[in-house]
């Protein structure tokens, strides 16, 4: 099986375990990967920072908060049209049948209901900082899945990324001097602690699952793969929250949340309108990392900008930043550096071994 920590330059040993994009020139490669890094980190903040102001403002309902994560996925029918091509229908040679896409999608897509409500759910209770700081645990979860899942290899840097990482959670989890939102009991911080952490789990276990999908069923060299994955599974994701959203009635309690939202009606609008533009822009991020490098690298990047979010919480929200917070802030970036540093590692084996291929076929070629 392929070692998923490899950089995806170094794919093609065979042509069967062949990966995706390695007739890029190593420059637009990185290219790509700079761009999707960009969506996601940017993406990531705005959203959380929409979040916590929905509900410092009077918003209520968790499943509209879920609603919005997934319900701008329309937009994404505009790159998928301009990405397409003759070429997108020739890059498998097995095709999946259409019973076992439907069967991918439907449950990837509940699996993303579920895990935004934890996710609302967590942000309701939790300061934006807080759930950030909880959230980089992903990262941790992801090391695991990723190692059952995907083959990726357990190195002493990853092992110690994942002890940081968990450490930093551990950390937020016995502060009882935590900044808690106006109205917020101890019990409904930790309830929310649990969610934002079962959260965490759940997105690093669909992040393997999707690279999986990716490897061994759509076997596609297009971006196009990537949007498709993104707009059916948020589709299904949508439809499910929605459900949701009338089954538990809190869509009686719409026009009066708007009513009452701090900063009026049109600032209502906004902010979800707002928030469901940066979760689709953070997920495109997410899911083209995971195509391009994998999911272990996607949830690493998710990282940053969860390391980054409480610095934007404390000037935008005015977040209380006390001893505790700063060193599992510290922590979460030194997990994530650790992690860097074994990719960088990873990348320059890779390359002194395609140079070293080179080289041979070179002495091997006939005058």
């Amino acid at each position: 099986m392929t070692d998923n920590q490899q950089p995806i330059l170094d794919k093609g040993v065979t042509s069967g375990d062949e990966l995706p994009l390695a007739h890029l020139k190593r420059w637009q490669w990185w290219f790509l990967v700079a761009l999707n890094i960009f969506f996601l980190i940017v993406g990531q903040a705005a959203a959380v920072l929409l979040g916590r102001f929905y509900y410092d403002q009077g918003g209520n309902s968790k499943w509209m908060a879920t609603v919005v994560q997934t319900a701008a996925f329309p937009v994404l029918f505009i790159p998928l049209f301009l990405f397409r091509s003759a070429k997108d229908t020739l890059t498998s040679t097995n095709p999946p049948s259409i019973l076992v896409l439907l069967l991918i999608y439907f449950s990837l897509g509940s699996l993303i209901a579920l895990d935004n409500w934890l996710y609302s759910t967590g942000l309701l209770y939790l300061s934006a900082s807080t759930y950030s700081l909880v959230c980089a645990s992903q990262l941790a979860f992801n090391a695991v899945f990723s190692y059952f899942i995907n083959s990726q290899k357990f190195t002493i840097l990853i092992s110690n990324s994942v002890i940081i990482l968990s450490l930093s959670s551990a950390l937020l989890a016995v502060d009882d001097d935590s900044e808690r939102p106006a109205g917020v009991s101890k019990s409904k911080y930790f309830f929310g602690f649990i969610c934002a952490l079962g959260a965490s789990a759940l997105y690093s276990l669909l992040l393997s699952l999707m690279q999986l999908t990716f490897q061994k069923v759509l076997k596609r060299e297009t971006f196009t793969v990537v949007l498709e994955m993104q707009i059916y599974t948020s589709i299904v994701a949508t439809i499910v929250s929605v459900v949701a959203l009338f089954a538990s009635r809190e869509w009686k309690s719409l026009p009066h949340e708007m009513a009452g939202f701090g900063k009026g009606r049109v600032s209502y609008v906004l902010t979800l309108v707002g928030t469901a533009v940066a979760w689709q822009t953070c997920s495109v991020g997410v899911v083209g990392l995971i195509f391009i490098v994998s999911s272990l690298f996607s949830n690493a990047i998710s990282t940053v900008s969860l390391a980054v979010t409480p610095l934007a919480a404390l000037v935008i929200f005015h977040d209380k930043m006390n001893g505790v917070k700063i060193i599992a802030l510290l922590l979460a970036i030194w997990g994530f550096v650790t992690y860097l540093y074994q990719n960088y590692i990873d990348e320059s084996k890779a390359q002194r071994r395609r140079n070293e291929t080179g080289e041979s076929r070179v002495e091997r070629s006939p005058c």
